[in-house]
């Protein structure tokens, strides 16, 4: 694709039809005068109001660039279904294109393809085969995926062509593709992609998320990019002050949905897609699809597509052994320094320990650390590069045990990760399947262990399902405890009493 420096000023058109940049806050009638206090301990959010477009007046921007390859024409329906079928790839929605099964068929620019073949892969991944096409063509699309599955180059790489087909970016202008993100580590992840893509085709990014000066992200929104991954909280903060706007943005990607819903990011999710215009191309990337996601998707997308890889239900990837230990807790500390002392003898032994609270993440650091392990500890309430660097430390070998609260259940991106321990067992079985998710990751095989206490009682049903799912044996004190706790429907305590019971 080749820009033409001859297309029409989109600013210009913008200003001209009445919709300038974004309001400037502090001075002039900007003030909250008699209003609620600024601040975090404001209501996030509150200065935006909700734009309404007048279509009629918007400049038009093109989203459909896809072109159907001539292999991809001349494949039979038969082995499309049998690929689909294969790679238990469903799809639910009118005029979706095929799949492509090969990378040159989805007709990236040689700039893309040359960073493709540096990295060596053999195919696309499922959700790659069939979302590139279907981002292509500009529709709204919903992927459901498992962690480590290529969902970052799904909608990253027709990003890139869409950014390609618009107008220039002018002095003030937002950026044109927006991807939210949960947490900063997600952002960072997805930002270090666009980064080496948008490196060969000259566009810019930046990654925006709380924890961090203000000031960098600032001076690179002002400069102008075309890519922005975000964080909710700290993006609103950034549009409410007027350093950037999103008049420009026709591309938005809403990855995590599910953990950006737990955490609670709906109100600031829904008024940062009121700043954006209604006709633009929406992309929504989950690993679970709860209702309160389906309900998202209802909301924000138009007549879209979606692609779900693997099984709807609750599932594990199972190309992980997922083995659980059901012990109490007086016992977990004997039991991990075993494990370690097996784990440590192997040759890839790279390890992540997940604890449930900081507290007991530093407990425990301190602990390893004392008694001689590589150990190192990672929370929310570290500084931003504290945890950059710890993170950097096990990435690259140079201390192989991680131990972590949740905020690494999500966008911790390790490829070699090769156990996860689960020390403390999660509050939902959602988290479990992201915690072991951050071993096995690009077709590779890994190992999760879990101690399951007495405490955990609530969640052996849901935990059994996950493994009967996945194929795992399953531990006979498992299947009683759930029994314990689903025929008396006792829990707490009295359902603690009653399996500690059952065992003597």
């Amino acid at each position: 694709w080749v820009r033409v420096p001859t297309r029409p000023r989109y600013s210009a058109c913008l200003r001209k039809r009445g919709y300038g940049g974004a309001p400037r806050f502090g001075g002039g009638g900007g003030g909250s005068r008699g209003g609620p206090p600024q601040g975090k301990f404001g209501n996030p959010g509150e200065r935006l109001r909700k734009k309404h477009w007048n279509m009629d007046e918007l400049p038009k921007f093109e989203k459909n660039f896809y072109q159907e390859h001539p292999d991809v024409t001349r494949r039979p329906p038969q082995e499309v279904e049998n690929y689909l079928r294969s790679k238990e790839v469903t799809v639910k929605g009118r005029d979706c294109p095929k799949p492509m099964m090969k990378f040159h068929e989805a007709n990236f620019p040689n700039y893309v393809m040359d960073v493709i073949a540096k990295q060596g892969w053999a195919e696309p991944t499922p959700i790659q085969a069939q979302g590139w096409p279907l981002a292509l063509s500009g529709k709204d699309m919903v992927g459901i995926a498992q962690t480590g599955s290529g969902k970052t180059l799904a909608y990253l790489l027709p990003a890139i062509v869409h950014i390609q087909h618009q107008p220039f970016l002018e002095h003030g202008d937002g950026p044109i593709c927006l991807v939210l993100a949960p947490t900063r580590e997600l952002a960072q992840q997805v930002q270090q992609v666009a980064a080496e893509y948008g490196r060969a085709s000259r566009l810019k990014s930046v990654c925006v998320y709380g924890g961090a000066p203000k000031g960098p992200q600032i001076r690179d929104l002002e400069r102008g990019v075309e890519i922005c991954i975000a964080t909710p909280g700290r993006l609103i903060d950034f549009l409410e002050a007027g350093k950037t706007n999103l008049r420009r943005c026709t591309y938005l990607v809403l990855d995590e949905a599910d953990r950006m819903l737990d955490m609670g990011f709906e109100p600031q999710i829904r008024k940062i897609v009121d700043q954006i215009r209604p006709d633009r191309q929406t992309l929504m990337w989950s690993a679970t699809w709860p209702k309160e996601v389906r309900q998202l998707a209802e909301d924000f997308l138009k007549q879209y597509v979606q692609i779900n890889v693997g099984a709807l239900q609750l599932s594990a990837n199972h190309n992980i052994l997922q083995i659980v230990d059901v012990c109490n807790d007086g016992e977990k500390d004997d039991k991990l320094l075993r494990l370690l002392e097996e784990i440590m003898s192997e040759k890839e032994n790279k390890t992540i320990i997940f604890t449930e609270t900081k507290r007991r993440c530093d407990e425990l650091t301190r602990r390893m650390r004392r008694d001689g392990w590589p150990a190192m500890g990672i929370h929310g309430d570290k500084s931003q590069q504290e945890r950059d660097w710890v993170l950097n430390e096990f990435k690259y070998g140079k201390a192989p045990i991680l131990i972590a609260t949740d905020v690494a259940s999500r966008g911790l991106d390790v490829e070699d990760v090769k156990f996860v321990i689960n020390y403390d067992y999660p509050n939902s079985s959602e988290d479990y399947i992201h915690r072991i998710g951050r071993t096995a990751r690009s077709q590779k095989t890994g190992t999760a262990y879990t101690f399951f206490t007495p405490n955990n009682m609530k969640q052996a049903s849901d935990l059994i399902a996950v493994l009967r799912e996945a194929n795992q044996a399953i531990n006979p004190k498992l299947l009683q405890m759930a029994e314990a706790r689903g025929g008396n429907s006792y829990g707490g305590e009295t359902g603690t009493r009653l399996w500690l019971h059952l065992q003597t």
